[in-house]
């Protein structure tokens, strides 16, 4: 709140900002209950982790992390998948569905793809969900000559980019929504993730700058 004040060329004080706060009742949300969306298959052979919790990059395109998450509508769940640039916590590809397959992480992939289209080969970092792990996906991967990461079963620090970017989803965006029908939902976070989140909303680990911003000036 401070640094989009000073932005907007307005001089405060970060203890005002704070103490106005406080009188006006305004806190971060907190962090709600985890529905529980990977699923282990104990019979695929998965990758190391390479990622090793290195999060961060020198470019575009040299790491990506994968995640699904769930939002509840009316009408049953959706499901979400998304590709994220370590780089610049840029969400490049995206999927949604009433169902979590690997058709939908594959979607998210072919377009984080047609999006960067990557000269080199890069690393890519997903959990050890079997939509992940199964042979279609892993063949795709290797189609395209993309180095594997996989974090370890039940460890989320592993992936910690991307569960990262859904805990400000689902804190900014879908907690505070009642969605009737899947379309709703979706529209809410194409909205939330395209317009706002990947070009306006200031990511600290960026210097409060924008994915979009950051990679202007710093790819």
């Amino acid at each position: 709140m401070h640094v989009e004040l000073r932005e907007q060329g307005i001089s405060c004080l970060r203890r005002r900002v704070a103490r106005l706060m406080r009188e006006m009742v305004l806190s971060p949300h907190r962090p709600r209950h985890r529905t529980r969306t990977t699923h282990n298959d104990p019979a695929t052979q998965v990758a190391a982790n390479a990622l090793n919790r290195q999060f961060t990059a020198s470019r575009p395109n040299e790491k990506w992390t994968d995640v699904i998450k769930v939002i509840w509508t009316t009408k049953g769940w959706l499901y979400l998948a998304t590709v994220l640039d370590v780089f610049s916590r840029r969400v490049i590809g995206w999927a949604m569905a009433a169902r979590q397959d690997e058709q939908l992480v594959e979607k998210a992939l072919r377009m984080a793809l047609l999006q960067r289209r990557p000269q080199a080969s890069f690393l890519h970092h997903s959990d050890c969900g079997s939509q992940y792990t199964g042979q279609h996906y892993q063949g795709l991967l290797a189609q395209c000559g993309i180095s594997v990461s996989i974090s370890r079963k039940g460890i989320c620090y592993d992936n910690a980019v991307s569960e990262a970017f859904f805990g400000t989803l689902k804190r900014e965006c879908v907690d505070h929504a009642h969605f009737q029908i899947r379309s709703q939902a979706r529209q809410a976070i194409f909205e939330y993730t395209e317009v706002f989140c990947n070009r306006i909303r200031r990511d600290s680990s960026l210097g409060y700058k924008s994915p979009v911003v950051y990679e202007t000036l710093m790819g």
